[in-house]
């Protein structure tokens, strides 16, 4: 797909996503490794401006849940879809059963995606101003400057987001606009990810009858759910620990700085437990969620756990466990897990923020002792995070394990903007030279 193509594309979703705003009903879908989870929010048409300039959230349209629904997850590992047949049934199910709950049929669905091997590039342009004042035409002359790197045939943009503006020697703008001066420059990070794993996605949404009206990245809703005001302007990065995969993200003045994944989650603490005591995947994953841990203390070394089973064998059926050696299974994969995303944030330059608040979210966050483990590896201002209250969500998916699909939940009605929604004309799409995201993190905050 060709830059134009992208950019057309992206613009019609978000001409979609209007119009199933003004209808008055949108689903949000976020088809994970362990479950698929489904929201369908009602919109009442009033926008309520909350805006503070370009690429912050803009204007909210007010909702509320109307439906919700989880699904077990089929077909999808590493965050990822790879029987395809079996993740649009599991997906029609989930959307089934939420519009059921709701009463109304919906035809519009906004979708995450967790895999993909995300990168993060920072982007940098600048053009003179045309007139006196900055205006809208000149952010996307400015937009149209930057220089995308070539990030291969086999990728596609999944934001674009601005993050900074500089008119002349003034940077730190929010919204130029208005503003008078000579030259305008600006910071764009932009995301891709496989293609392939977006258009299995897509192809298993446009099967269950639903118009995509929109995309974004599971680590970045992650982080609009979780991440309170403060964080996301002074600097915090979101861990979201889900089942096959687990995102992260960097905000600072309000805007995804970074976004990686590290391809473990939760799923593999339950294959450890699976393989180390010979139990079937239900049973390790009832043992982990009733029993697990990571912090042994000497109580535990007498706190049996029956394993349970339906073999037949009377002797295997009987075997127990202490919690020690649950927690001797399950501590080195989580410690894996916070070692490699200690890795990616010192890649990122995560030190080079002012403020180093790192917020865990996400089911496999719920690990009881985590909160004792994960200051040891990735520094001490850690806390574990729930996502936001939105009107309407059921008890039940208030938790951490829901904190993409709250987060994908706001971002439909607030999406921030990205470099599709300036005109842009055909001719001018961005130039294609190298820069990573990591030396411009450094360079920029």
């Amino acid at each position: 797909m060709m830059m134009t193509d992208l950019y057309e594309t992206q613009r019609a979703m978000r001409g979609m996503r209007q119009a199933a705003i003004q209808r008055g009903v949108v689903a949000i879908l976020d088809v994970g490794t362990s479950k698929i989870a489904c929201l369908i929010l009602k919109f009442d048409g009033e926008e309520i401006d909350r805006s503070e300039g370009i690429g912050t959230l803009r204007g909210q349209s007010s909702f509320r849940v109307i439906g919700a629904a989880t699904t077990r997850s089929r077909g999808v590992e590493l965050g990822e879809s790879c029987a395809l047949a079996e993740t649009e049934r599991a997906i029609r199910t989930a959307v089934q059963a939420a519009q059921k709950m709701a009463n109304v049929r919906v035809d519009h669905c906004i979708a995450c995606i967790a895999g993909g091997q995300p990168r993060s590039y920072g982007l940098a342009g600048a053009a003179e101003i045309e007139g006196d004042q900055v205006t809208e035409q000149d952010i996307a002359r400015v937009l149209s400057a930057s220089d995308v790197p070539d990030y291969g045939t086999d990728r596609e943009i999944l934001h674009a987001q601005p993050v900074n503006f500089a008119v002349d020697h003034r940077s730190g703008l929010i919204d130029p606009r208005g503003q008078i001066g000579n030259k305008l420059a600006c910071d764009l990070h932009m995301l891709t990810v496989d293609r392939i794993v977006l258009q299995n996605l897509i192809y298993c949404i446009k099967r269950c009858d639903l118009e995509l009206a929109g995309l974004a990245s599971s680590a970045y809703v992650a982080g609009v759910a979780s991440l309170v005001e403060d964080e996301q302007e002074l600097g915090a990065a979101c861990i979201d620990m889900g089942g096959g995969a687990t995102g992260i993200s960097i905000f600072i003045k309000k805007h995804m700085i970074y976004a990686d994944s590290v391809r473990l989650g939760g799923d593999h603490i339950t294959q450890d437990i699976a393989k180390g005591l010979q139990v079937p995947i239900t049973a390790a994953e009832r043992m982990k969620t009733f029993h697990g841990g990571v912090v042994a203390t000497g109580m535990d070394d007498r706190d049996l756990i029956e394993i349970g089973g339906d073999t037949g064998d009377w002797e295997k059926d009987r075997r127990t466990v202490t919690r020690s050696e649950l927690i001797g299974i399950m501590r080195p994969r989580v410690e894996e897990i916070l070692e490699d995303v200690r890795a990616s944030l010192d890649a990122a330059g995560f030190e080079h923020l002012p403020s180093q608040q790192i917020v865990l979210t996400g089911g496999a966050s719920q690990i009881p002792g985590l909160d004792t483990l994960a200051p040891r590896i990735l520094g001490q201002q850690v806390r574990i995070g729930r996502p936001l209250r939105i009107q309407g969500l059921p008890q039940a998916a208030t938790g951490a394990a829901f904190a993409s699909a709250v987060g994908l939940a706001l971002f439909a009605a607030h999406p921030q903007d990205e470099w599709w929604d300036f005109d842009i004309s055909g001719d001018r799409y961005p130039a294609r030279s190298f820069r990573r995201a990591v030396k411009w993190l450094k360079d920029n905050w």
